[in-house]
């Protein structure tokens, strides 16, 4: 009887640490707006998760042509002021620190000035992340984008990773600038992997990641380590004008045979 009891609170353990509980993305953004620190573990989050505040801030701003033409910005930042920490969740909806709205003519961003983690996380739908600032880390380890994602412009002041993460349809780090090092080590790309233009300046690896399409680091500049052991790129490696701490992409193979 004693064993039996055990067992069951075992499982019962088992099925409190893995039970996904459902949490509203209003309720999020609520915390988030009032600079609340957000964690999240084990959580299914329902709704789009706007961390621009678009609509809000829409009602507040100018007519575009009146504003603009006064030498006025289209752009409108919101900055996030509390830490990001998510950890084995869904994301069922749109996850956005970015949005073009055609109807107003402005573009909408969040930057980050606390720690952002999306440890373990899958993202459903679309996840957008152009012209983000990072101020402090940012770890997207084991995370899983089953859709569109894009990270382009964005710059990481501290330290990153995307270590294990799987990136279903096409993902675009085109003009990202890495402040410190960063690990895209074990990473899948089930589609083509855009990283023209980027900027590493403390070290890269590409330990082991599998690009199942073809892989652009056309104009890309790379500064410290550059870990490129196991990388396997299905079909083509645009390298053109790439530099690896000054040297062409080329010579930096036949240099580190």
């Amino acid at each position: 009887m004693k064993h039996i009891i055990t067992t069951l609170a075992i499982c019962f353990v088992s099925f409190q640490t893995f039970a996904q509980k459902t949490v509203s993305a209003t309720k999020i953004l609520k915390d988030v707006k009032a600079g609340i620190d957000v964690q999240v573990t084990n959580a299914t989050i329902d709704g789009i998760l706007d961390l621009t505040y678009m609509n809000e801030a829409i009602a507040k701003l100018p007519k575009r042509k009146k504003w603009w033409n006064n030498g006025g910005s289209n752009t409108v930042e919101k900055q996030i002021t509390g830490k990001l920490i998510f950890k084995n969740c869904i994301f069922k909806d749109d996850v956005l620190a970015y949005i073009p709205d055609e109807t107003s003519g402005y573009t909408f961003i969040a930057n980050f000035e606390e720690d952002v983690s999306f440890t373990n996380c899958t993202f459903e739908r679309k996840s957008m992340f152009k012209y983000s600032v990072f101020e402090k880390n940012a770890d997207y380890s084991n995370a899983k984008f089953k859709d569109d994602s894009t990270f382009k412009y964005a710059k990481f002041e501290r330290n990153s990773s995307f270590e294990n993460v799987i990136f279903k349809e096409p993902s675009t780090f085109k003009y990202s600038k890495f402040d410190r090092f960063v690990s895209f080590a074990n990473a899948i790309f089930s589609d083509s992997a855009i990283f023209k233009y980027a900027e590493f300046n403390n070290g890269v690896s590409f330990n082991n990641t599998k690009f199942k399409e073809d892989l652009n680091i056309k104009y890309t500049k790379v500064r410290g380590e550059f870990d490129i052991q196991n990388m396997d790129v299905a079909y083509e490696i645009d390298s053109k004008y790439t530099k690896i701490n000054g040297d062409s992409f080329s010579k930096y193979l036949i240099k580190n045979k």
